[in-house]
């Protein structure tokens, strides 16, 4: 079967409050480089990816483009767009820019990977894998089986109900979609929003499930493919980096 186009929308546009640092998540520096860098670098390295759209802030745009992007020589980034003020409005901006021709080629009818600019440890495997099951179900998602029970509370702060947890899934990023499948999804998710409904939304795979009906395929990937979101979490991947290496570091 012949590869359709690949493109990974990298997110990078949060201002990281949980942090609390005066540097965005994404731009501090986790072994040696900006935490964004290791994603990139995974997009770069990958056989399966094309092209990247990469989002993030307004005022963080030539900073971006100069110290990562022109520093590191990622070749593969065909954009640099701002974000918007939640996660699905920097989605829907690189959706609509894909769609507007930022790209060299156009992605019309091949795959969009959505992924967090701040969880570092993306690999060409998590990449392969995600492709290979959003080819056979038109649209997946990273996860890992929860290792904790779960509680669920009542709004008095009591357990109200404890879900089988060999149900459950903590869902990560890569998420993977048909082009034409998600940005369908996110017409219609923009479309109810503008005429006043409240839709909170999560992650790309709940716009799906929401606006199409669409079943997700769970890919399990790995439980290092932590986010980084608060101080602790910068210590965590400080720990794996230093126990597993890492590619291209030098």
């Amino acid at each position: 079967m012949e590869k359709k186009r690949c493109t990974a929308v990298v997110l990078a546009a949060g201002s990281g409050k949980r942090m609390r640092s005066g540097t965005a998540k994404q731009f501090m520096t986790l072994g040696g480089r900006p935490i964004l860098w290791y994603s990139l670098q995974a997009v770069e390295r990958s056989a399966i990816i094309d092209d990247c759209v990469l989002v993030t802030g307004e005022k963080d745009i030539p900073y971006v483009r100069q110290d990562i992007l022109e520093r590191y020589g990622f070749r593969k980034v065909s954009a640099v767009i701002a974000g918007g003020r939640e996660r699905y409005e920097s989605v829907w901006n690189a959706l609509r820019a894909m769609a507007e021709g930022c790209l060299t080629q156009p992605n019309t009818d091949g795959y969009v990977f959505i992924h967090d600019g701040a969880r570092p440890f993306l690999t060409e495997a998590l990449l392969e894998s995600t492709y290979q099951a959003a080819c056979r179900y038109r649209a997946c998602v990273a996860a890992v089986p929860v290792k904790d029970t779960i509680k669920i509370a009542d709004s008095q702060g009591f357990v109200a109900q404890t879900p089988d947890r060999s149900r459950l899934w903590a869902v990560q990023t890569p998420q993977v979609f048909e082009t034409a499948l998600i940005t369908q999804a996110y017409e219609r998710l923009f479309a109810r929003l503008e005429k006043g409904e409240a839709l909170p939304v999560t992650d790309d795979a709940m716009v799906l499930e929401e606006m199409s009906g669409i079943p997700v395929r769970l890919v399990e990937a790995s439980y290092r493919n932590i986010k980084i979101t608060t101080p602790e979490d910068i210590r965590t991947a400080e720990s794996l980096l230093q126990g597993e290496g890492f590619p291209e570091i030098r």
